[in-house]
């Protein structure tokens, strides 16, 4: 459902059309065509957010009607080279065109710190688009003040004119990006002449999640969204700019909301909460599941129209939004198309599809309306190349060095117990793995703890399920061996839970194991905190003699069951994966999403160790007994 809203006189009345997403249909609706936008009452904004240094493409799998029957069909999909070639194609389709990137261009794949300079090659794909605008997300705080100064200054070496915008960020006066040291590297908004019609854009940068989990400089403060929007939007009204735009990186929610108390705003383009926006029929497809309409329709303070959209994440969406103004330069209808970036050649099976499945498949495809089937730009795929390069150079790079085996179990428990052929005959004759679990599972967890601490905010405790550490290490370890122990591309979130939530996320781990039809792979590893099982007790009494400790002494103490913990912790368990049923019940405003890639804490980690005297490299060692969250274990079969 597209909203349109039409003003009749002083009388203004919104209502629901019922327009599709396909291009034909957005026509017959009755908007956005090239007359138009001659005449300079209709704009063109194409979109992304949130691609964090996703630029290769991958593997994708739909649900599509083939033979009669709903099929799995897989497909290449994504990347950043196809960004750049569905906006260059739908550029060149319409008049008055604004190309706007929503923030967070930056870290979760090894493409933004092991392909180069530190976002590199990010802007260097962003420079294949041409922004007209890009916001600053929390995560280009990541590398401090004087880290996103070198981003920036990587995007400016391009041939492109991006501005790059945030209304509420205020640079210390030792920032690299303070305006006396930088000036208008950073605005708070931008305008731009389309149609003959002057078009204003506010940058905006979420405030608390940007200062609590990213690294801006001490004294770099956020102000308050709405009070900084609204002070730029009055300012570029004071100038006769009536068409205002907001390059928004706070959540779709938080835009929502945000609309309500602002004047003036027409457009909201936002980013940071992932959200994918379009019809129901993106989660029949095996797309995802959308939290609305695209676009969403929303009313600010004085009752006037708002466009609100988003596009998804990881370069997987080009967003098209048409939005027409009246002579007031209000909003008088708004449509589109979240245009979910496919390749042309499918698989069934792993089979090559046959002539007529094919046929089935492009039709069903384009009938979707949101489905696009993209070339890669060449251009782009040139651009990427050496940074390709470069990423498989680094997988062969050694890392670090284990002098003594870091031994894989998933679950403690001597022979003849789950899991127990899965170490090497050397760990189970050690047997340190039979009384408190693998080496590497309680380094990984320790890792996310040390470089929570160290980077990202802070948290008391860490999990990490055995089954998603895949390798022991020992000797030397090459960077592919390190993303082969975290393979499978998981983000950390920070969770604030209750010591009861700890407790109950302790019994759904061993419950998830020791239960009906339990399997190995969700046996809990924490950092900061560790406990006895009796794997034969029942559920809910499975764990006794919780403790946590306290990173300032390095004391341990009871959990205390009323007091808030910071829990860093995978997407994947966050969201109630292997079972920990009580993470996914954490309510919204008690969830942040951190955004970082878990082999990339874990190379921070690996980095921030001491250096073996022979090879030069970290050493990986076991940790101190007193650190594995396993103090005591029985009752296991």
């Amino acid at each position: 459902m597209a909203a349109v809203w039409v003003r009749e006189g002083k009388r203004r009345a919104m209502f629901w059309a019922a327009c599709g997403v396909s291009a034909a249909v957005l026509v017959a609706c009755g908007g956005g065509g090239s007359d138009d936008e001659a005449k300079g009452d209709a704009l063109t904004i194409l979109h992304v957010n949130d691609h964090h240094s996703t630029l290769a493409s991958k593997t994708a799998t739909l649900q599509l009607p083939v033979d009669g029957k709903t099929t799995a069909v897989t497909v290449n999909a994504a990347g950043f080279p196809r960004v750049t070639a569905a906006i260059e194609a739908l550029a060149a389709q319409s008049g008055n065109v604004l190309k706007l990137h929503a923030g967070d261009a930056v870290t979760g794949t090894l493409y933004f710190n092991r392909a180069g300079a530190d976002g590199e090659a990010d802007m260097a794909m962003l420079n294949t688009v041409c922004f007209d605008a890009y916001t600053l997300g929390n995560h280009e705080f990541d590398k401090g003040d004087t880290g996103l100064k070198g981003i920036l200054d990587r995007l400016r070496s391009g041939s492109c004119n991006t501005s790059v915008l945030s209304a509420n960020v205020q640079f210390g006066a030792n920032s690299a990006l303070n305006p006396n040291r930088a000036p208008n590297m950073v605005r708070p908004s931008t305008v731009m002449e389309r149609g003959g019609n002057k078009i204003g854009i506010v940058g905006l940068t979420i405030a608390q999640k940007t200062k609590a989990s990213s690294s801006p400089d001490k004294d770099t403060m956020f102000e308050d969204e709405a009070t900084a929007a609204q002070r730029e939007i009055d300012k570029l009204q004071a100038q006769g700019v009536k068409r205002i735009v907001l390059l928004s990186h706070i959540g779709y929610d938080n835009d929502r909301n945000l609309a309500r108390k602002l004047r003036g705003v027409d457009v909201i383009v936002g980013g940071d909460s992932h959200t994918l926006l379009g019809p129901e029929a993106m989660k029949t497809m095996g797309v995802g599941s959308p939290a609305g309409a695209y676009p969403t329709s929303a009313t600010d303070k004085d009752g006037k129209p708002v466009c609100i959209v988003q596009a998804w994440e990881y370069a997987q969406v080009v967003g098209e939004l048409k939005v027409r103004f009246n002579k007031d330069g209000e909003v008088s209808e708004c449509k589109g198309t979240p245009h979910v970036l496919i390749g042309d050649k499918f698989q069934i099976g792993g089979k090559d599809v046959t002539e007529a499945q094919r046929s089935a498949i492009v039709n069903s495809v384009n009938a979707a309306g949101f489905l696009r089937m993209t070339v890669p730009s060449a251009k782009a795929q040139a651009v990427l190349q050496p940074f390709t390069d470069k990423v498989a150079s680094f997988n062969t790079t050694k890392v670090a060095v284990a002098p003594q085996e870091l031994c894989s179990r998933r679950v403690p428990g001597g022979e003849g117990t789950m899991d127990y052929s899965r170490s090497s005959a050397a760990c189970n004759a050690e047997g340190g793995v039979s009384l408190r679990g693998g080496d590497i599972q309680q380094l990984v967890a320790q890792a996310y703890l040390e470089v929570a601490n160290a980077h990202y905010g802070g948290a008391d405790l860490s999990l990490q399920s055995g089954g998603g550490v895949r390798i022991p290490l020992n000797g030397e370890v090459t960077a592919a061996n390190a993303i082969q122990v975290l393979p499978f591309g998981n983000m950390l979130y920070r969770l604030n839970v209750t010591g009861a939530e700890v407790k109950n996320m302790l019994e759904d781990g061993l419950d998830a194991v020791y239960g009906a039809g339990g399997t190995t792979g969700p046996y809990p590893y924490t950092g900061g905190l560790r406990f006895d099982v009796n794997a034969a007790s029942a559920f809910g009494s499975r764990v006794s003699g919780i403790e946590v400790r306290d990173a300032s002494t390095g004391q341990w103490g009871a959990l205390d069951q009323g007091k808030t913990y910071r829990l860093f912790v995978l997407s994947f368990n966050a969201n109630g994966g292997d079972g920990y049923k009580t993470l996914a019940s954490v309510p919204v405003e008690r969830r942040l999403d951190i955004g970082v890639l878990d082999a990339d804490v874990f190379f921070n980690y690996i980095e921030s160790q001491t250096k073996d005297a022979v090879t030069g490299l970290p050493m990986l060692k076991r940790l101190p007994t007193d650190l594995y969250s396993t103090k005591s274990f029985s009752g296991g079969r």
